[in-house]
């Protein structure tokens, strides 16, 4: 035991007393030139090191230095900078005169990525068909400089592409190890906060740099975000996911494939890139397991049930994020002007506003503001419907023009998701043009123009019974009795109409509907931004009457004018049975006189009478 311990004191009395001698004899400013000259021969970068060059022995060998900065050929500013930089050396290579950099570790540096900090290539500079990106030879006559691994602790980003704004993801942690044939290993964290909305990530990811910068390769194994702050749910968004990520530098492309993305319950998978010229090109092909768009974007509040979890979460306050003000004087959708983009989505299912959608499909294209969707379709329960169109955002106004297409599509979900307090169910079926100029539930109701042709079956309306309202009347004012009838709505198997919509008026012309019960047939407008109704049907109530009889007949093929006006939900009637009645009764008067004076017609009371009746 005691010569163990002897030998370990050997031992570390050689060590410190070698690393003393280091100190002593090896000055770390000796390799300040060095350094500079190697940075600048293998990528042409422009290293600065402020202040001297000194040791820091425990608990690694390492140089420190002051504050420093790396800058690109003929850059404004510096790409980085920082107030310290630590290097940890092997201690071995130093006595045979190299200096081998394990580890480059970089304290609240600031990173940016912006056109200020690019290189700018000298116009007689000559243009190479391809860099060497390989390691340089070590000189025989000077130092040998290699790194292995780097740190960034509690620095900053900040990225600009062109002249969009500048994004800045703060507290950034960055640990790379790169082996000897440029794959690296990545651990990434950062935060970003913007507009009121606050980002978290972090990544694991392995990087190929054998052939940067022509080409640099990434295999992100393990992907976590957390978004939150104004116009998002409440509880913001989590996601997880990995990717694989291609950069092509004479390209400006960058390529993304094997997404395998989540977001709160939504999954994505698919294949995305981007060409970074003038204007980016984007082509994606993108397909959802589940998309829920109620628990991604910040929906408008809308009517909810009292066990309807989610509309209930829905209808909450939300903070809402400030207005730009260089935003201000800019047109809706102005940032569609600025790229195209090939878009392909598909999603097994889709749920939105409380509607849930099934083998949803989409087909989208978008040249510098001019997007054509020639694809939007998807099941809804038992119907589906399809929502091709355009929207044109490069002049100052937009324009839009939908040709929505509707196949018995149950009518009440759609009045329900959109907050519209009609009682009415039914499957609608609906073929139309509509243009306006947001694309915006309520920019719909007051902005928007067009034409349709409706149908349904099935339809149920609450609230008015007009079967009943018919009968009631007739009661009142003759002896015909009717079938008890305690049912509050009106039904009818088919209806139809022609609509148009102009800036929230919705006319409605050509009403007919039919049942087993009644017939019917109208016109009306509804007024979609007061809510308000003002219709005018003829209704034929065809059975539910007691016993037989010419007048039950009579009001069998008779149509009762019934206008139904006011509030949706305090709608007020008006019918006009009295009027019907007495000239029925005037008719029948008139028919049986008639009859008696062509039976008495050679008598003068028969001859009176008819002349009586002529002047009626």
């Amino acid at each position: 035991m005691r010569r163990v311990l002897t030998t370990l004191m050997i031992l570390l009395v050689v060590l410190v007393a070698g690393l003393s001698a280091l100190v002593l004899l090896v000055n770390p400013n000796d390799f300040r030139a060095y350094m500079v000259r190697q940075v600048e021969a293998r990528s042409g970068y422009q290293l600065n090191l402020d202040g001297p060059l000194r040791w820091h022995v425990w608990p690694q060998l390492s140089i420190l230095s002051g504050r420093m900065s790396l800058t690109a050929p003929g850059a404004s500013q510096p790409l980085v900078s920082a107030d310290n930089m630590r290097l940890d050396v092997a201690l071995i290579p130093l006595f045979s005169h190299q200096l081998q950099v394990d580890q480059v570790m970089l304290k609240g540096a600031v990173i940016q990525l912006t056109p200020q900090t690019e290189a700018v290539r000298k116009d007689d500079a000559p243009v190479a068909p391809r860099e060497n990106t390989l390691p340089d030879e070590p000189s025989d006559t000077g130092w040998s400089f290699d790194i292995g691994k780097l740190k960034v602790a509690d620095s900053v980003l900040v990225f600009q592409h062109e002249d969009d704004e500048q994004v800045t993801v703060r507290n950034i942690n960055l640990n790379m190890e790169q082996d000897a044939n440029h794959v690296a290993t990545v651990e990434l964290s950062g935060r970003v906060n913007r507009d009121q909305r606050d980002l978290t990530l972090s990544l694991n990811a392995s990087v190929n740099a054998s052939d940067y910068p022509h080409r640099l390769t990434a295999d992100i194994q393990q992907l976590n975000w957390q978004l939150s702050g104004a116009d998002l749910p409440a509880k913001g968004i989590t996601g997880q996911g990995s990717l694989q990520a291609v950069w092509r530098e004479e390209h400006k492309q960058l390529e993304l494939d094997n997404l395998n993305l989540q977001a709160n319950d939504s999954i994505l998978k698919g294949q995305a890139s981007v060409s970074l010229a003038e204007k980016p090109k984007w082509v994606l092909n993108l397909q959802f397991d589940t998309l829920n768009l109620e628990n991604l974007l910040a929906m408008p509040a809308v009517a909810a049930s009292g066990d309807d979890v989610s509309q209930n979460a829905q209808s909450q306050a939300r903070q809402a994020r400030p207005v730009i003000s260089s935003n201000l004087d800019q047109p809706d959708y102005n940032g569609l002007r600025g790229f195209t983009a090939d878009i392909q989505l598909k999603a097994n299912s889709v749920r939105w506003r409380g509607i849930d959608f099934t083998d949803v499909s989409s087909q989208m294209f978008n040249h510098n503001g001019l997007l054509t969707i020639s694809e939007l379709s998807g099941k809804m329960g038992a119907g589906h419907l399809s929502l091709p169109g355009t929207l044109d955002v490069r002049n100052d106004s937009p324009a839009a023009v939908f040709q929505p297409r509707l196949d018995n599509v149950e009518i009440g979900t759609i009045l329900k998701a959109f907050n519209y307090p009609i009682s009415l169910t039914g499957q609608l079926s609906l073929a139309g043009d509509f243009s306006g100029t947001k694309i915006d539930a309520d920019a719909f109701r007051r902005e928007w123009q067009g034409q349709a042709h409706v149908e349904m079956k099935d339809t149920r309306m609450e609230g008015l019974n007009f079967q009943q309202l018919v009968q009631q009347a007739v009661e009142r004012s003759s002896n015909v009795k009717a079938q008890e009838n305690y049912d509050s709505a009106t039904r009818l198997d088919s209806f139809t109409s022609d609509l148009t919509l102009n800036n929230g008026q919705l006319s409605l012309d050509g009403m007919q509907g039919t049942s087993a019960m009644l017939s019917l047939t109208g016109e009306g407008a509804l007024d979609l931004v007061k809510e308000t109704a003002d219709t005018r049907f003829n209704v034929r109530v065809l059975s539910g009457w007691q016993g037989e009889g010419k007048l039950i007949d009579f009001l069998k093929e008779t149509p009762i004018p019934l206008s139904v006006y006011g509030k949706w939900q305090s709608l007020n009637y008006s019918l006009q049975v009295d009027q019907i009645m007495r000239k029925h009764l005037q008719d029948e008067a008139k028919r049986r006189l008639n009859d008696w004076a062509d039976r008495n017609k050679d008598s003068q009371t028969g001859k009176d009478v008819k002349k009586l009746l002529d002047k009626l």
